[in-house]
This record gives structure tokens, C-alpha cells and sequence, in this order.
């Protein structure tokens, strides 16, 4: 049977659509890249040596997909600017704006984190190496992991 498929991927989805008739080459392939890497999970879920093996996926697990996929241009960028490739540096970051659109409605803001990491920690104490991986939990897939860490400095320094 089918699973029922998310927002996002219907979004996603409808978009590549949308790029096909508008032939959009660059928004098309970064659309069906990020729903073939979403693909792969639900596949790699399959396997039995997976530790997530039998899981069935979910929204958030769609937006990691795109989170990683946001953090493998950022971290490609640097590369292709020391190597002089102009062209592929504004491919990667056109890929990832297209990418980071569909994580904005989804994200967290500051005071909003902070409210978060204020609650833990009332309820924790204030030491870092308790209350960031309790953060980290308590905004996956709604915060990048390096705002969350800043933010805990922050209130825990």
C-alpha cells in the first residue's frame, strides 16, 4: 500500500510541474534532486541493517532531507569560490535559496527559540552539556543546529 504523502511533497511536486512548463531548467533539477534524496531515505528504511529500519516517514524527516541538502551546497560553496568556479558558486546558492524557500514557513524564529531554550533551562539548570542536546531534540527540523547551539551559549554563558 502507498503511503499518504506530505504537504511538502505535494508541494514539491506541484512545483516541479510548475518548472517544467516554465522550463526552468535549475529549479527543476534541484526540485526532483530534493524528492529523490527523500526518495532514498523511504528506500535506505527498507534495508534491514538501517537503524531506522521499518520506520515509516514523516514530515519531519523530509525536512532534514532538505536541511542536508541546504547544507551540502553550503558547504560545497567555499570550495568552488578557493577554486575560481564563479559559475558553480551561484548554481549552488541559487539551489539553495530554491531549497531554503521551502523551510521557511517551517522554522522557528529567535524569540521563539529562545522562549524554548528559557523553558529548558528553568526545568534543567543552566549547563550547556545538558540543555543543548535537550534543544537540539526539541527543535529538530524547525531551527539550523548551529542557531540552536548559538542561542544556548548565549543563555547558558
Amino acid at each position: 500500500m502507498a503511503r499518504e504523502e506530505f504537504p511538502l511533497e505535494r508541494q514539491l511536486r506541484k512545483d516541479i510541474q510548475d518548472a517544467q512548463r516554465a522550463r526552468d531548467q535549475l529549479k527543476l533539477d534541484t526540485l526532483r534532486m530534493a524528492l529523490g534524496a527523500v526518495h532514498n531515505l523511504e528506500v535506505a528504511r527498507t534495508d534491514r541493517k538501517n537503524p531506522e529500519f521499518g520506520q515509516p516517514l514523516t514530515e519531519g524527516d523530509t525536512l532534514k532531507v532538505l536541511e542536508q541538502e541546504i547544507k551540502k551546497r553550503s558547504q560545497a560553496i567555499p570550495f568552488y569560490k578557493q577554486g575560481g568556479r564563479t559559475e558553480l558558486v551561484e548554481k549552488e546558492q541559487r539551489e539553495m535559496e530554491i531549497l531554503q524557500s521551502y523551510l521557511q514557513g517551517t522554522q522557528l524564529s529567535d524569540d521563539d527559540l529562545r522562549a524554548i531554550v528559557a523553558k529548558l533551562i528553568d526545568e534543567n539548570g543552566k549547563e550547556f552539556r545538558k540543555v543543548m542536546p535537550l534543544a537540539a531534540k526539541e527543535t529538530k527540523g524547525r531551527a539550523e543546529g548551529a542557531r540552536v547551539q548559538q542561542i544556548v551559549r548565549e543563555m547558558t554563558a
